[in-house]
């Protein structure tokens, strides 16, 4: 198709977890990020939790997977009145919701002519469905908020190789080494903090710190969001299991209050009620966008801590479609430079294409000390789940 074509010559120019879904509150960004927030997170702006969660409730919404109504964890299908020259359209499973990748998708399919039809749903429900259905499955790309869904659906061989032109515009950290999927956009760990009463003198260098009686009272996390998950999820790949155990259990010990989303995280931060809280980077950002005196900053560690961790969003095409070239279409418009500039300006995400600029809050990702992982293995959440349980965090 003409349309088609014209893009991708264009582009090129410029140069799991199907056991788990149900016992995790929701994806990773979470479901803010898309506003996307991850697992439980809510589209920004939208979540209106004010102060901590006891621990008995959080477990239960990661035991009932209840994600925000604007979350990723929507289960809704989406169709685009377009479709594509042939009449059929492409079937995308999205991990990332309504309200954040909506307008992207139908630029896509205006400026090429391919018709989409969404389902949007939790990351992890949606690799799931998606192993489930087998050679079955109608979907034609998988559109996720977390490298470990992907990692699970490449380890089972449900993703095919992508072309070397949409690869070669993101870094090798940010891809899996096969080439089987992409980041689009990435969301960095943080450390947020109440910049009235702490100073820096008083930021940790790693996120193991946080145990020491310095912190006791003072640190929030949310541990049913689905990028907490992913982060103790990179722990345990970084440091083992037995230490990560210990940190969650010295977090338990040393007070941690617990919350819902990160988005509840950094309005309590803002009020006082906590002095630290474990997050992802673009939280804030919202926050200060509608208050620039905001009393909160981002603390980003040093030194290739785990608690440094760059997750993607990112995108795969299924190995069973029956429109590859459409598809990869659809993956070089993620990683064309106007759908970069959107991640960019209205997410605050980083976007991962070289020569596109993030927010100019925000650290050069380059400058971003990130530990040597390969995001593709942060696909074993139930184990995370189960250290979880068994240490405390949840019940």
């Amino acid at each position: 198709m003409a349309p088609l074509r014209k893009f991708l010559a264009r582009t090129a120019a410029v140069a799991l977890l199907a056991i788990v879904a149900s016992a995790c509150g929701g994806d990773s960004t979470e479901t803010g990020a898309d506003a996307d927030v991850g697992a439980g997170d809510a589209a920004a702006g939208a979540d209106t939790t004010t102060g901590p969660a006891p621990t008995e409730a959080a477990t239960t919404a990661a035991a009932t997977e209840a994600p925000e109504p604007t979350d990723e964890g929507a289960t809704a299908a989406a169709t685009d009145d377009a479709t594509a020259a042939d009449g059929e359209p492409l079937t995308v499973y999205s991990g990332r919701n309504e309200e954040l990748v909506g307008p992207l998708l139908d630029e896509f399919t205006a400026a090429t002519g391919i018709g989409v039809e969404i389902r949007y749903g939790d990351t992890a429900e949606l690799a799931a469905t998606i192993l489930e259905e087998g050679e079955s499955s109608p979907a034609d790309v998988y559109f996720a908020q977390d490298a470990g869904a992907l990692g699970a659906l490449r380890a089972e061989g449900r993703l095919t190789e992508l072309a070397p032109e949409q690869l070669d515009r993101v870094e090798d950290r940010f891809q899996a080494t096969d080439g089987t999927w992409v980041g689009v956009s990435g969301r960095a760990r943080t450390i947020v903090y109440n910049t009235a009463e702490v100073t820096d003198e008083e930021l940790p260098n790693s996120v193991l710190e946080l145990t020491d009686d310095t912190y006791a009272g003072r640190v929030g996390w949310a541990p049913t969001n689905g990028s907490f998950q992913a982060f103790v999820t990179a722990m345990r790949a970084e440091l083992g299991d037995d230490e990560t155990a210990t940190w969650v259990e010295g977090m338990v010990a040393n007070d941690v209050s617990v919350y819902e989303n990160n988005t509840a995280i950094v309005e309590a931060v803002g009020r006082g009620e906590i002095a630290f809280g474990l997050v992802n980077h673009y939280y804030l950002y919202r926050f200060l966008d509608e208050d620039p005196s905001f009393p909160a900053a981002n603390g980003f560690l040093p030194g290739g801590d785990v608690g440094a961790l760059v997750n993607v969003a990112g995108a795969g095409v299924l190995t069973t479609t029956d429109q590859p070239e459409e598809a990869e279409a659809f993956i070089a418009y993620l990683l064309s430079d106007e759908s970069q500039e959107y991640f960019s300006t209205k997410t605050f995400e980083y976007p991962l294409v070289t020569g596109i600029p993030a927010d100019d809050r925000l650290p050069a990702l380059g400058e971003i000390e990130t530990p040597d992982l390969d995001l593709s293995d942060l696909d074993d959440l139930q184990g995370t789940l189960e250290l979880l349980r068994e240490s405390g965090a949840l019940t």
